[in-house]
């Protein structure tokens, strides 16, 4: 029944109504602090790092035994 009218309503009045709630579930989110977010950031940064070398260090070997494959 609650969602009928909900869906009647229409113009400022729904506008209004969204931002309350996204205002009201704003106040539930629950924020890292600062040192969770470096630790955070550093972590993604030395995986990405990581698997950058790892397929470097595959795009050689395979590059180079396609080259020898291709040479005999």
């Amino acid at each position: 029944m609650a969602e009928a009218k909900a869906k009647k309503q229409k113009g400022p009045g729904k506008i209004a109504k969204f931002f309350k709630e996204v205002s009201s579930e704003m106040k539930k989110v629950v924020w890292p602090s600062k040192k969770q977010v470096i630790n955070n950031t550093i972590i993604v940064i030395a995986a990405v790092i990581i698997i950058g070398i790892f397929i470097w260090v595959l795009d050689l070997l395979f590059g180079y035994g396609l080259n020898t494959f291709i040479k005999n």
